[in-house]
C-alpha cells in the first residue's frame, strides 16, 4: 500500500503540472480505495508533465502565488491528511484511519507544492453563527463576470450605519477559511462592523489566488477590481454602510489585490491592510511575479492606475504586517509599500519605530505620519514569522497563533482607539 501512494503522490503530481487537476485527483482516489487499476507509465503521461517549468493556462498559474511551504505549517504528514480527510470514506475499502495510518507511515520529503491544488479537497472549517448574527451567501455580476461573496451581520442593533470591511482571502483558500483562521467576525461581533468576504472562482484561477499579476486585472473599470468594487458598493446600499468607513484587507494574493483596490478605487476605500503582500503595479506577468515574490523587482504601476493613485494625493491609509522569516513573498515587498506611502505624503513626514513583543515574537512596528501627526501608514515587521496571518486562529490555513493579533491591530488602525489593542 505504501508503494502504491507514494507512486499515486508522484504522477499526481506530474498531472498537476500539466494543468490535470482532475485526473490527478482521481489518481490519489483510485490509491486510497485500493483500486488494482494500473497507474499510467510515463509514456502515458502529458507531455508538459515532464518539464519542470511552470506551466500556466488562461486562467493562470497553480504555482504562481502562496503555495503551501513548511513555514505556512504545511508539512508533508499534515498535507497527506488533508488530501486523504477531503475524500469521501464511502468511496474507500480501507478504514479511514488505516489509510491515514498507512500514509503517515509513507517516507516522503518536504510537502511538493505541486499537489497544492489537491488541497482543495481539505475539509473548510465550519463558519460560527452566534444566535442573531447571519452569514449570507450572495452572487455578484457584471460585465467583467461573477463571484461569490458571504456577508457576516453581527447581533448587534443599532440605528447607526455601520462600517464595512473587505477582505480578500489568499491562494487555495476561500471565504469561510479565511472568516475563521483571521477571527474578524467575532471582532464584528465585538465593535459591530459588517464583514464581506469575496470568493476568488476557480474557473478565474485554478489555485483560487486573486490575479493580482494580470494587467487587466490591476485597473479601474473592468476586471476583478471592477467585481470587487461591485460587491462593496452592493453591500453598501443593502446594509446601509457608513460613507466614508468602508476598508479593503487581504493577506498574500489578496494583499496584493488590496492594494490593487485601493490605488484604484481610492474614493472607495477609506483605508487598507495588506499581510504578506505586495504593493500595487509588483508584476505584470508570470515572470515579474516570480521576481517580485522573490523581493527582485520594483514596482510599476499600469499608467491607467496610476492616474487614479495620483488623485489620492498621498492619502491612502495603509497598514503592513509581514513577516521577516516569510520565504514565499519576500519581506521586500513591504518595504516597498512603505516606501510609496513615505512618497506619497505631502510635507515632511514624522516617522517613529516601536519594538516589543507579543504571542512570543518580537516585532518592529513602524509609524509614518502626515504634517498634521495623522498616521498615515504603520508597519509590523514580526521577526520568526512565515507567510501566515498573524496572531490568527489554528482552525484556518495559513495562520500562526503567535505573534501580535494582525486582525485587532487592523481593526484599530481603521476604526480608530476604541478598539484596544498593543498599539498606543
Amino acid at each position: 500500500m505504501k508503494t502504491v501512494i507514494s507512486s499515486a503522490l508522484q504522477q499526481a503530481k506530474q498531472l498537476v503540472r500539466a494543468q490535470n487537476v482532475i485526473e490527478a485527483t482521481r489518481v490519489i482516489q483510485r490509491a486510497l480505495s485500493g483500486s488494482s487499476r494500473a497507474p499510467l507509465s510515463q509514456a502515458q503521461l502529458p507531455d508538459r508533465s515532464r518539464s519542470s517549468e511552470p506551466q500556466t493556462n488562461g486562467a493562470g498559474a497553480s504555482k504562481v502565488f502562496e503555495l503551501p511551504s513548511q513555514d505556512a505549517g504545511m508539512t508533508s504528514a499534515s498535507a497527506r491528511d488533508a488530501i486523504a480527510e477531503g475524500l469521501p470514506a464511502a468511496r474507500m475499502k480501507r478504514p479511514l484511519g488505516e489509510v491515514l495510518k498507512l500514509l503517515r507511515q509513507t517516507e516522503l520529503p518536504r510537502f511538493d507544492p505541486d499537489l497544492a491544488p489537491l488541497l482543495k479537497f481539505r475539509k473548510v472549517p465550519q463558519v460560527p453563527v452566534p444566535d442573531g448574527a447571519a452569514y449570507l451567501a450572495r452572487t455578484f455580476a457584471c460585465e467583467a463576470g461573477s463571484r461569490d461573496y458571504t456577508i457576516y451581520v453581527p447581533n448587534c442593533k443599532t440605528r447607526r450605519k455601520r462600517p464595512l470591511i473587505v477582505l480578500l482571502h489568499g491562494c487555495t483558500q476561500n471565504p469561510d477559511d479565511f472568516a475563521v483562521g483571521t477571527g474578524i467576525n467575532w471582532l464584528a461581533e465585538e465593535y459591530g462592523f459588517i464583514a464581506a468576504y469575496p470568493g476568488q472562482a476557480v474557473r478565474a484561477n485554478q489555485s483560487s489566488c486573486w490575479n493580482w499579476f494580470k494587467p487587466e486585472d490591476q485597473q479601474r473599470g473592468i476586471g476583478e477590481p471592477s467585481i470587487i468594487a461591485g460587491i462593496t458598493r452592493t453591500i453598501m446600499t443593502e446594509f446601509e454602510i457608513e460613507s466614508g468607513r468602508v476598508y479593503v484587507a487581504g493577506l498574500s494574493a489578496g494583499g496584493a489585490m488590496a492594494a490593487i483596490m485601493s490605488a484604484t478605487y481610492p474614493e472607495l476605500y477609506a483605508a487598507t491592510a495588506i499581510h504578506s503582500g505586495l504593493a500595487y503595479g509588483s508584476a505584470s506577468d508570470m515572470a515579474s511575479a516570480f521576481a517580485a515574490m522573490r523581493g527582485g523587482s520594483r514596482p510599476v504601476a499600469p499608467a491607467q492606475g496610476k492616474r487614479h493613485h495620483k488623485s489620492t494625493n498621498g492619502h491612502g491609509r495603509t497598514i503592513v504586517f509581514h513577516g521577516a522569516a516569510d520565504q514565499t513573498v519576500h519581506p521586500s515587498n513591504a518595504e516597498i509599500i512603505l516606501a510609496d506611502a513615505r512618497a506619497g505624503l505631502t510635507g515632511p513626514p514624522r516617522e517613529t519605530q516601536q519594538e516589543g513583543s507579543a504571542g512570543g515574537r518580537a516585532y518592529r512596528r513602524t509609524v509614518i505620519a502626515d504634517a498634521r501627526g495623522v498616521p498615515h501608514v504603520e508597519y509590523w515587521s514580526i521577526d520568526g514569522l512565515g507567510h501566515a496571518w498573524s496572531g490568527g486562529r489554528p482552525e484556518g490555513s495559513y495562520t500562526d497563533q503567535h505573534g501580535p493579533d494582525a486582525s485587532r491591530e487592523m481593526l484599530r488602525f481603521f476604526l480608530g482607539s476604541q478598539v484596544k489593542t498593543l498599539a498606543r
